[in-house]
């Protein structure tokens, strides 16, 4: 523990960001939402009142812009703004409300963040626009000359969050601890479990590295008092002197001009650090470095007496390079305890990971589904909209497949004719789109983007629920489904389709399922759709429209070379699949016919000189005013088979005519664009 808080001035020189520097007081940037002390009334945190009138943005883009990780506070920031808080007076622990946090959405959860060995309260800085936007967010701030007891911090927070469950008994209630806050969190969560708490623990501390610590902890005791004061006589480090202002503008330069990528980003944090160093040394004097270590061995004792009563939902994001606070030991045990626990671990994060560029925590709740209104999370009515940076950045992590596959989106006007665009498709909901599943859903990213960055048409996905499953010990990586969750993916069951339906969603559904996007060799295009209809009443009951899709082109960029049935002959291999069986559950279980024949395995695909995908939206069938119609079995059944027809009709087409494609093969593709600019559309067959 000793170590780390020693290593937290140089390590924060390591904590990336991106924005400028720009001068700033926090006190114009916080304002009291609540006060609850320990001991007597304490002075007032620096704030700004927030005016009533003040407008706030509601336009999605600009929400988005604003969310940008270059529009985010940096550590600069950070350091800025914990200069007044260090210097506030002291007084016992109290909560504050950032004003970055003022436009959350009605009912929108309380999120209490617990702040590390800093204890400004400040940790979350980089994080204040976007969570704001979804919770109502309270710090806790514990100033530098205050020693409550773990104990009486855990009392605080236990009256905080009883008196906000009386108030709001229905809403769940957040905890987000770092390191030393995650114990508390943990300790308040073990004594209240009928209260309706969700815990994201942040590198949290869970042992202290007794080898390095006590040798440390008799230096410290050693060292003079005062360093804070030596540093500002001696060099000269305060507030609006010359030294410190070339500091800041080097910081500035080396972030914007001179040097790109980590270096540039490392010497920038550095020359912020630096010119912020007495602030450093005002957080951690020599008293309260000794007092957050026996803080730390108290609140790690505390856990671990309580750590078997803990009700609550848990998601540990522990940080990869952070070996001082807690081991991988640690965190499986803390798993296998949690009754409803996620772990997602930071690979490249060091001991503020919150402080980081790459650790956006808003995107990490998206991804883990952990954000909820209501006693349980609904996948309709709590799904956050991704940012467009998120999706921006969704297209960027497929820029190469998009490059490779050229993709040529086809669709259907009215009367029947077919044009190369997405025109033809309609965009308010409800609207059901129907078609064919690719090997491993390849053609997944390429129409979800393309939709969405054409026509604002987003999609939501009736999803296996093995997406949304977190399973110890998985042969999938977890981290590989995210993309899924959050661009709106949702458990497949009668009960979420009605209710996507009822919000007017434009759903994308797949009949054949994990069948048809792990179908074996030689069954390439061939549907797997169930014998009787499964969707067209209920989606006549909302007077929804149905498009039927064909996608072909997964054949011109890889082979499957190694499918179920040669699986089952390799013992190593076969193992793996029935476990993966087994884990992902079969939606189909009972079903006698080939769609209940549903193996989770990973296919052998041999790779080829990429050729192109198409795809090729059909007619819109309109179900409105039909809903008594419908109601007849055969009359739905009709329907159902014009739909699968349809498919059936899309891919024959596609298949046809992309034989006459001078640029089906990636070669053609390439000298076109190295002539005609590599942005431009490459052409297709003629229509």
């Amino acid at each position: 523990m000793v170590v780390a808080i020693l290593r937290s001035i140089s390590g924060l020189c390591a904590v990336s960001s991106s924005s400028n520097l720009r001068r700033r007081t926090s006190a114009a940037k916080h304002r009291i939402t609540a006060i609850k002390s320990v001991t007597s009334t304490p002075p007032p945190l620096p704030r700004r009142r927030k005016n009533k009138d003040e407008n706030i943005v509601e336009n999605p883009y600009l929400k988005a812009e604003a969310a940008r990780p270059d529009m985010r506070k940096s550590l600069s920031d950070f350091l800025e703004e914990a200069r007044d808080f260090v210097g506030d007076g002291g007084g016992p622990p109290r909560w504050f409300s950032p004003l970055e946090c003022r436009a959350q959405a009605q009912g929108s959860p309380l999120l209490l963040y617990l702040p590390g060995i800093d204890g400004t309260g400040l940790g979350l800085i980089r994080h204040h626009k976007k969570l704001g936007e979804i919770f109502d967010i309270w710090c806790l701030h514990i100033p530098v000359r205050d020693r409550t007891p773990v104990k009486d911090l855990v009392k605080l927070i236990e009256r905080t969050i009883r008196s906000e469950h009386c108030r709001f008994p229905n809403r769940p209630i957040y905890l987000v601890g770092e390191s030393i806050g995650a114990c508390l969190a943990l300790d308040v969560a073990a004594k209240n479990p009928n209260i309706d708490l969700a815990l994201i623990l942040v590198n949290p501390a869970t042992h202290v590295n007794n080898f390095m610590s006590r040798p440390l902890s008799r230096m410290l005791s050693v060292l003079p008092d005062g360093i804070p004061t030596l540093l500002e006589d001696a060099f000269g480090f305060k507030q609006g002197d010359l030294l410190k202002g070339i500091l800041d503008a080097l910081s500035n330069e080396f972030s914007v001009q001179r040097m790109g990528g980590l270096g540039g980003r490392m010497l920038r944090d550095l020359f912020a650090v630096s010119a912020n160093l007495p602030t450093l040394c005002r957080m951690f004097p020599k008293e309260t470095l000794l007092w957050k270590f026996e803080m730390l061995k108290s609140a790690i004792t505390y856990v671990n007496s309580h750590i078997y009563s803990v009700r609550a939902e848990t998601l540990i994001l522990p940080s990869g390079r952070d070996k001082w606070l807690h081991n991988d030991e640690d965190i499986d045990r803390y798993s296998s305890i949690l009754p409803k626990c996620i772990v997602r671990k930071l690979d490249d994060s060091g001991q503020f990971p919150l402080l980081e560029d790459i650790i956006d925590l808003a995107t990490i709740i998206k991804f883990t589904c952990f954000y909820r209104r209501g006693k349980s999370h609904d996948y309709i009515s709590d799904y956050i909209v991704p940012t467009l940076f998120e999706f921006k950045q969704q297209l960027d992590d497929h820029r190469l497949l998009m490059n490779a596959i050229s993709p040529v989106m086809l669709s259907t006007l009215e009367d029947g004719t077919v044009v190369r665009s997405l025109e033809g498709l309609p965009s308010d909901g409800p609207v059901v789109y129907v078609g064919y599943h690719m090997i491993l859903g390849f053609e997944l990213a390429p129409m979800v983007g393309l939709l969405m960055k054409h026509r604002n048409i987003h999609m939501r996905g009736l999803t296996h629920p093995m997406v949304f499953m977190y399973i110890r010990d998985s042969i999938v990586d977890p981290k590989t489904f995210d993309k899924y969750k959050l661009m709106g993916g949702v458990p497949v069951s009668n009960m979420n389709f009605y209710k996507l339906l009822r919000e007017k969603a434009l759903v994308l559904l797949y009949p054949g399922g994990v069948r048809e996007a792990l179908h074996r060799k030689g069954e390439e295009y061939k549907l797997f759709w169930p014998e009787q209809s499964e969707f067209v009443r209920a989606a006549s009951k909302f007077g929804a429209k149905i498009v039927p899709f064909g996608v072909v082109g997964e054949d011109d960029i890889f082979k499957v070379v190694l499918d179920s049935n040669d699986q089952r002959n390799i013992p190593i291999l076969k193992d793996l699949m029935e476990k993966a069986t087994k884990d992902a559950g079969n939606i189909r279980e009972g079903d006698e016919s080939e769609l209940g024949n549903q193996d989770c395995y990973i296919p052998g695909l041999l790779p080829k000189i990429p050729g192109r995908f198409y795809y090729y939206f059909g007619k819109p069938i309109d179900l409105a005013g039909k809903e008594k119609e419908l109601k007849d079995k055969d009359k739905a059944q009709e329907v159902y088979l014009q739909a699968k027809s349809e498919v059936e009709q899309c891919i024959a087409y596609l298949k046809m005519k992309r034989e006459s494609d001078p640029y089906r093969h990636l070669l053609p593709r390439v000298l076109y664009q190295a002539s005609h600019g590599w942005s431009g559309e490459i052409p297709t067959f003629d229509l």
